[in-house]
């Protein structure tokens, strides 16, 4: 059963939505120790929105599927729809067992040591949460999906630039979202949302201020502690939000009848990792980026009368060759990349520290392809620095990944005092049945978007057991392998 120390609330109430023309709020209510705290999360719209309130109800349930572990109820002051309470229970369920491995039981600094487990059984993941919503009812939803419109969820970061513009060049009708969610993260995006202000008339931005709403929640929880730390890279307990971006768009999606909704999610070695502890299966974090999360939105979004397509378009290349596409063939949009965890504000600016696991990864691969790094900011001290902090584990990159750019930053720079190690299938597209399966892209953008990486790639590789092979992009197009191939090379 799940652990009773972890009670933080005695229940967590989400009032009803109201919907305006231009905005939509919902009132939390923390039920704690006989007393009531309470927060209102709002999201604003620049332009007229439809009035769905099925829409309102969805995006401002997201937050609580964090908290599914830490009280025993969850009240919803309003109906739901059956397939709006599955959505949110599944969710649950699984956020709740990526949170109690990677967030409790690894240990971040965030919660309290006498809250840890000494032993951990599967029971334990399983969230203590009843879901009691006022009534469950049917409420269908109008829409018909045009799948020649893309909405591109933009960070501001190397991923979703790219699929920016391999999307437009591919002929999309692309609709730039951008979230402000009024923490941190809008400084990233910042100087992109600039640009896409001025050059991209689709460009569309929504203002929440959900980060302080998980705050508020977050500084009320009794098991954690440096809530609000400054410069901290990791959040205190939250894992499941990126629904919450989508969610939020809902309604400008339904008005201008967009069909694709893609995140810049970029390929993951699957090799060595167990995606299990003691029995719970967990995805080390980052379930809402998986393909995994981008499958069961698919259906849902098909089983609610959406028909929206979930998916990204780098799934099958790794963050190297993102750099390298970006920076070669969109030069425009690469100058204004902010992958940082603190990027800060110089003059009318906004800058990387140059330091973080995301900044440090960023330079590696810019050097790895003899790209200038001060082109987004970077200055000549995060350079030097660079091969200490490797050496201090500072980067959160693929094994491969990281010795392969390594190799490569070596190659071009014999004074580097790191050597790497050549991994081929770290330049080539990626796929298998974990991360990038075949199907993962709509068939009718599949050869037209590889087409588009080739000159940049070293052709296509799938992942054989725990080696990859060999395959060409007509196998990757159809999915279907014709023969025995020869491994990339003995070191790949």
């Amino acid at each position: 059963m799940s652990l009773p120390e972890l009670k933080c609330f005695d229940y967590i109430l989400i009032e009803r939505p109201r919907v305006s023309a231009r905005r939509i709020s919902a009132r939390y209510v923390l039920g704690i120790d006989g007393e009531e705290l309470d927060y209102t999360l709002i999201h604003r719209y620049h332009e007229k929105i439809p009035k769905v309130e099925a829409f309102a109800k969805l995006m401002s349930m997201i937050p609580a599927i964090n908290y599914g572990l830490f009280t025993p109820e969850i009240r919803f002051d309003f109906s739901l729809d059956p397939r709006d309470l599955k959505f949110f229970r599944d969710m649950m369920e699984v956020t709740a067992r990526d949170i109690f491995v990677n967030r409790i039981v690894q240990r971040t600094g965030f919660v309290r040591e006498e809250y840890i487990p000494k032993e951990v059984t599967p029971e334990m993941a399983e969230p203590m949460a009843k879901l009691l919503p006022e009534s469950i009812e049917e409420e269908p939803i109008d829409f018909e999906p045009d799948y020649s419109k893309c909405a591109v969820m933009l960070s501001g970061g190397k991923e979703s630039l790219l699929t920016y513009g391999m999307m437009k060049e591919l002929g999309c009708e692309v609709y730039p979202f951008f979230y402000n969610e009024s923490g941190g993260h809008w400084k990233v995006a910042i100087p992109a949302y600039r640009w896409f202000e001025r050059n991209e008339p689709r460009t569309k931005r929504v203002w929440s201020n959900a980060d302080r709403l998980y705050t508020f929640i977050e500084k009320n929880m009794k098991i954690l502690q440096n809530v609000g730390k400054p410069r901290a890279e990791v959040y205190p307990i939250r894992l499941f939000f990126f629904a919450g971006y989508s969610f939020a768009f809902l309604p400008l999606m339904h008005k201008y009848g967009i069909g694709n909704l893609l995140f810049g999610n970029e390929y993951d070695d699957p090799r060595g990792l167990t995606y299990e502890y003691n029995g719970i299966r967990h995805y080390y974090a980052t379930y809402d980026q998986s393909q995994d999360f981008e499958r069961y939105m698919t259906r849902w979004f098909a089983e609610r009368g959406l028909g929206i397509r979930q998916w990204s378009a780098v799934r099958p290349i790794t963050g190297l060759i993102v750099e390298r596409v970006l920076h070669s063939r969109y030069p425009e949009l690469f100058r204004l990349q902010r992958s940082c965890h603190s990027v800060h504000r110089e003059g009318d600016d906004y800058v990387p520290c140059g330091k973080c696991f995301k900044c440090n990864g960023v330079l590696t691969f810019l050097l790895a392809n003899g790209i200038d790094p001060t082109l987004i900011k970077y200055k000549p001290e995060h350079v030097e620095g660079l091969a200490r902090r490797i050496n201090e584990g500072k980067t959160r990159l693929d094994r491969g990944e990281l010795e392969h750019s390594l190799y490569l930053i070596k190659q071009r720079n014999p004074e580097f005092p790191l050597d790497g190690k050549p991994h081929w299938h770290v330049e080539m597209l990626h796929f298998d049945g974990r991360n990038s399966s075949f199907d993962a892209i709509p068939e009718e953008i599949r050869e037209k978007l590889y087409r588009l990486l080739e000159p940049y790639t070293k052709g296509y590789a799938y992942l054989k057991g725990d080696h990859w092979v060999r395959i060409s992009r007509e196998e990757a197009i159809s999915g279907v392998l014709k023969e025995e191939k020869a491994p990339c090379t003995a070191a790949g």
